[in-house]
């Protein structure tokens, strides 16, 4: 899965992040409500944890949009805020369940496998992502082109991901940069063209054509057709 952690508190972001990869969770990380909510809007993640206090928009703020836009993303909400009209108000404004600081790393994960379980169920076909003959499992974490497996890196895997779910559309390398790197400063865009050749290079099959497209001056389309 696919979760998007805003929270301020730098280290508790690395700790959280380093437990939840352990696990084997994609993590994109926010350290404001406004570009957290902006991630968010994207639509691309299976759970969001969100503290309650940030700068910027707050959780509760950042909740309210998110369910305004009718995003089914589930969200876990953090806060220090232990007081039971505190709850009910994190609640009320959208999220699905609630966690007070300090909490045990190990209950946070199983609280992320359950919002990730309850969205699943309802999902379907969408824990797989399929363009042509190019299939990503979401659950087994396992890709194929045809009957060939694709050994990918992580980061090979997040930009067939993202291409996967924008089929036919011309995909900028900035918007690349900033759904494979998550904001990363000192990604440059001669580094996509690095990666799309790789990613290229995996996907060739003998008897299929290259299913990525180059738009000159802009960036990349993955075709729909014979892909």
């Amino acid at each position: 899965m696919r979760v998007l952690l805003i929270e301020d508190d730098k280290r508790l972001t690395r700790l959280v992040q380093q437990v939840l990869e352990e696990e084997g969770f994609n993590v994109d990380v926010a350290h404001d409500g406004d570009i957290g909510l902006e991630l968010a809007l994207r639509g691309v993640h299976d759970v969001a944890i969100i503290d309650w206090m940030l700068p910027g928009k707050d959780g509760p703020a950042i909740t309210r949009t998110i369910r305004a836009a009718k995003l089914s993303l589930p969200i876990l909400m953090l806060t220090a805020r232990g007081q039971v009209e505190d709850r009910v108000s994190g609640l009320n404004s959208g999220a699905d369940d609630y966690m007070v600081k300090p909490f045990s790393f190990d209950e946070l994960v199983a609280r992320v496998h359950a919002l990730g379980r309850r969205v699943g169920s309802t999902l379907g076909d969408t824990w797989e992502l399929r363009v042509g003959q190019i299939v990503l499992d979401l659950r087994s974490h396992s890709a194929r082109r045809g009957e060939q497996s694709l050994d990918l890196t992580k980061t090979e895997w997040s930009l067939l991901e993202y291409l996967l779910r924008h089929p036919g559309q011309t995909l900028t390398r900035r918007n690349i940069i900033d759904y494979v790197w998550s904001y990363e400063n000192d990604v440059q865009p001669t580094m996509v063209d690095v990666y799309i050749s790789y990613l290229r290079a995996k996907l060739n099959i003998p008897g299929l054509k290259d299913p990525i497209q180059t738009v000159r001056g802009v960036g990349y389309r993955l075709e729909i057709k014979d892909a």
